[in-house]
């Protein structure tokens, strides 16, 4: 299925759904060897969102004027620059007064010139839990296209556990996997036409096929360099800032698919598929165990208070192993938080 013709000269606009760790970046920077497409990485405004109500009245001038100097600001401080681009807010505010004001048109205008600049036909946005905001980006573009990821809970799951950004318990993390694919089901069923499902393990099958796919869906051409991630700078960049994405400069690996099985307990396993499992089989993943974990809420109050004081043990050994990761997570970090407790 290929994208309709665009009655703008401006690139056509894409949000990858519906959740972290699913193999994204992955996907990303292979369609980033393509002129016609773009993709940096990504400003995840979920982050941004419990900021809004302090806004106030987006239709006073000087509040939306703030709003948009912040969002720059988010973009400043992101782990990986934007490279090649300056965003001028007094200009930026100017093109922006009359259109319908929100976040989501500031950020995605930021996006569309970083696009521009590289003389893409296609942006994408890979901050994936953005699909929460699903009805507000097709109100503001109804040509928006949505690639949606899906890998299989257990090994996410499994790598969600060793994320700072997601909880430390793999019940915890299976219940949001679950939402993140409720989230995305809605994105179906309304707008069927304009969302292409893709499994992550049939991409490390077959890479070719896959990314012809969606190139075919985004209407631009697969190129042979998309098979080849090596040559890829921002690859080789990012693989050396973080031990989350150090297997980004490198071939898939079609064996790993199935490491959730060294990483994850037989009780987890079937924690994760006695949550996800219908799921699963709506996916085609085969289970393993008879699902038979119960959850109640007293349980889940545990996890999530276990969850709370790993993530406290993980900032602190991210510190110690990696200090330019460190560094960098946590100035983004008190950016935000800077902005939570701004009192002018």
């Amino acid at each position: 299925m290929a994208i309709q013709e665009k009655s703008d000269s401006r690139p056509r606009p894409v949000l990858m759904i519906p959740l972290r760790r699913c193999g994204s970046h992955a996907l990303r920077l292979r369609l980033n060897n393509s002129p016609e497409f773009y993709s940096p990485y990504p400003l995840h405004i979920i982050d941004f969102m419990p900021l809004l109500p302090q806004y106030g009245d987006l239709a006073n001038d000087e509040n939306y004027f703030r709003l948009l100097v912040d969002v720059i600001g988010l973009q400043s401080v992101s782990m990986v620059k934007w490279k090649d681009i300056v965003f001028d807010p007094a200009e930026l505010f100017e093109v922006l007064r009359d259109e319908p004001r929100s976040v989501h048109r500031i950020l995605w205008e930021l996006l569309l010139r970083a696009g521009e600049q590289h003389q893409a036909r296609v942006v994408m946005d890979k901050s994936l839990d953005s699909v929460r905001y699903a009805d507000e980006l097709m109100a503001l573009f109804p040509d928006m296209l949505f690639l949606n990821v899906v890998r299989d809970p257990r090994a996410q799951v499994a790598s969600m556990n060793k994320a700072i950004i997601h909880d430390y318990d793999s019940r915890l993390n299976a219940l949001t996997w679950c939402e993140a694919h409720a989230l995305a089901k809605n994105v179906v069923e309304k707008w069927p036409d304009r969302v292409l499902t893709i499994r992550y393990e049939d991409f490390l099958a077959d890479q070719e096929t896959v990314l012809r796919r969606i190139c075919t869906f985004f209407g631009i051409a697969f190129l042979p360099q998309m098979l080849d991630v090596s040559h890829s700078a921002e690859a080789q960049q990012i693989s050396r800032m973080s031990a989350l994405w150090e297997s980004n400069c490198f071939a898939p690996i079609m064996a790993n698919k199935d490491k959730f099985l060294s990483q994850l307990r037989l009780d987890e396993i079937d924690a994760i598929e006695s949550i996800c499992g219908e799921w699963m089989d709506l996916y085609g993943y085969e289970r393993m165990t008879k699902a038979a974990t119960h959850l109640s809420s007293s349980m889940l109050e545990e996890a999530k208070a276990v969850s709370k004081m790993k993530r406290t043990e993980a900032w602190v050994r991210l510190k110690e192993n990696n200090f330019k990761d460190f560094i960098l997570r946590r100035f983004r970090a008190d950016y935000l938080n800077s902005l939570a407790t701004r009192t002018i």
